[in-house]
């Protein structure tokens, strides 16, 4: 049970950790308003909930189709560069300021744009199809591993965005620019990647 536990703790964090349009824009979001690091991360979390459900009931098989993964490539790709380019309209916004327009982001919007960029990415479904393969061939307690996952995947998307959140204003407003210029070409190229 307890090894359960920590082999879902680590791929919880496998998935979580490494740098991508996710953290990005969880970092991006987190600057502003420590909430809304924390929505997106949520909406994130929820649609790999949903990759882990299918899972467990077998249905994934039908997303993992080479004419679907296709579509969702284009999605996700066009998806990506639209946020790119949305970071890179307000890259000289200031990074302190607490206008009207970050105090009033809908958490909604922030949950649903964090739930559909991981949905629509391929490269979710090959991780958590590879996951589940490790999984049974370790013959792992379910429900330990899920709710190791489960915990990973929250104290990420919880405690990253409350030190981005806390450091903002070590970020002077020249370091906010090029935060904003790096993640929208980033985000950008991930866009073209899943295009192409």
């Amino acid at each position: 049970m307890i090894l359960s536990f920590a082999e879902g703790f680590l791929l919880g964090l496998g998935a979580a950790v490494p740098l991508g349009p996710i953290n990005i824009l969880i970092m991006n979001e987190a600057i502003k308003k420590y909430k809304n690091g924390v929505m997106i991360g949520l909406g994130a979390m929820s649609a790999d909930m949903t990759y882990l459900f299918l899972i467990i009931f077998g249905l994934i098989t039908y997303f993992n189709q080479p004419e679907i993964l296709k579509y969702l490539s284009i999605f996700g790709g066009l998806f990506l560069i639209y946020l790119a380019f949305n970071i890179y309209k307000n890259k000289d916004n200031i990074v302190n300021k607490t206008s009207e327009k970050i105090v009033d982001k809908s958490s909604i919007k922030l949950y649903l744009k964090g739930f559909a960029l991981t949905f629509i990415n391929p490269y979710t479904i090959g991780f958590w199809l590879s996951v589940s393969g490790h999984a049974a061939n370790k013959e792992l307690s379910i429900y330990a591993t899920l709710f190791g996952m489960i915990s990973a995947l929250l104290l990420w998307i919880t405690i990253m965005p409350y030190f981005v959140h806390r450091s903002k204003h070590k970020i002077s407003q020249r370091v906010s620019y090029w935060i904003s210029l790096v993640s929208s070409i980033i985000l950008f190229g991930f866009g073209l990647f899943m295009l192409f």
